[in-house]
């Protein structure tokens, strides 16, 4: 696992150890405060532990102020081209600011973002993405490879450590996986810094998805990313599912419910598909971590349904419910859903108990 130094965006922590976070961006008009701030809450419920609110133009800031005050999670200012914007949020209180330094323009502008960043005591996030690389590094290297992105980077985060301001974190994303990838291997053990992970412009939920899923998800099982964001076409509300169900398949955290599902085939004695969806959607608001098996035949059902914390195996008129891998109940098909469901509840209510005695 990376070691980086630890940084802090609001209350929670990124690097050093700290459990890998997972983060979103409003897809709201940040001028609309109201819906912004009911679009972080609904995020922050499903999990989102820092937020990224866009600030493309000074008629927002009243609005973002709001914004900042009221939210949950810390809120992180998104600026571009506009430095004068980055050092207002910062005065308004922005848990941390995300510029692509090579947007801001002259130097003397960013040195005025990093020393409003200082004043405020918050991070800056340098993103570099593949679409925006500097002319000069661009006719060096040809293309906007994962060396170029690399470079543009080094380049940014010596600019700001020789103004001694290493409260940074970084991002390298392309919208391809290959490149993103290559581009993190590199930079990674050339930097101490917090690596902020992703796929930009995955695509649509089902093409973003599986990039995110590939790109983020090699990277963080060869202990590289310290924070994610998926990138999709979709509401926000799927970005911060995913990522929870990418940490969740690796073993890095455990939030709410880990559904596993039988894929169905020609043994079935069971219409299962629709028990599974009513299964997920009830169980959907519970945060204690389980795992939780719906499985439709005699072949795998029985030892995925004892291997889960719970598990209910379907067969012809009767399910059958393990606890802990132990046999509790026999229930007839028109009283699994039901059933199974409570005793999902039930055991929530007992683990949450024997944690908070």
């Amino acid at each position: 696992m990376r070691k980086s130094i630890q940084i802090r965006v609001g209350k929670v922590t990124i690097g050093g150890g700290a459990p890998i976070r997972v983060q979103s961006m409003t897809k709201t008009d940040t001028e609309d405060w109201k819906a912004t701030l009911a679009q972080i809450k609904e995020l922050a419920q499903a999990g989102c532990e820092i937020i990224r609110v866009a600030a493309p133009t000074k008629n927002v800031l009243p609005s973002f102020e709001k914004i900042v005050e009221k939210s949950p999670i810390p809120v992180i200012a998104d600026i571009h081209y506009d430095w004068r914007l980055a050092v207002e949020a910062a005065k308004l209180g922005a848990a941390g600011l995300r510029i692509n330094p090579g947007n801001i323009g002259e130097e003397w502008k960013l040195e005025r973002v990093i020393e409003a960043a200082r004043e405020a005591e918050i991070p800056i996030r340098i993103g570099v993405n593949s679409g925006s690389l500097p002319k000069e590094i661009l006719e060096k290297h040809g293309k906007a490879s994962a060396e170029a992105m690399v470079e543009t980077a080094l380049q940014h985060i010596k600019f700001f450590e020789k103004r001694g301001f290493r409260n940074i974190k970084v991002s390298l994303k392309a919208s391809d996986v290959s490149r993103t990838v290559q581009a993190y291997r590199k930079i990674a053990p050339l930097i101490p810094y917090p690596l902020h992970v992703g796929i930009t412009e995955a695509g649509t939920f089902l093409t973003g998805t599986v990039k995110s899923s590939i790109g983020i998800g090699i990277l963080l099982a060869e202990g590289i990313g310290d924070t994610i964001r998926v990138s999709l076409a979709a509401p926000p509300i799927y970005e911060v599912k995913v990522g929870w169900e990418i940490l969740k398949a690796l073993g890095l955290r455990r939030r709410g419910v880990e559904l596993i599902a039988c894929p169905t085939c020609g043994r079935l004695e069971v219409d299962l598909l629709p028990i599974v969806d009513v299964i997920e959607r009830r169980l959907e608001g519970l945060d204690i971590p389980l795992k939780v098996a719906v499985m439709g035949c005699v072949v795998n059902g029985p030892g995925e349904a004892k291997e889960a914390d719970i598990g209910l195996a379907c067969g012809r008129g009767v399910g059958i419910i393990f606890e802990k891998g132990k046999l509790v109940e026999r229930v007839e098909e028109g009283e699994m859903v039901e059933k199974f469901v409570k005793r999902v509840f039930s055991l929530a209510r007992r683990l949450k108990n024997e944690k908070n005695p």
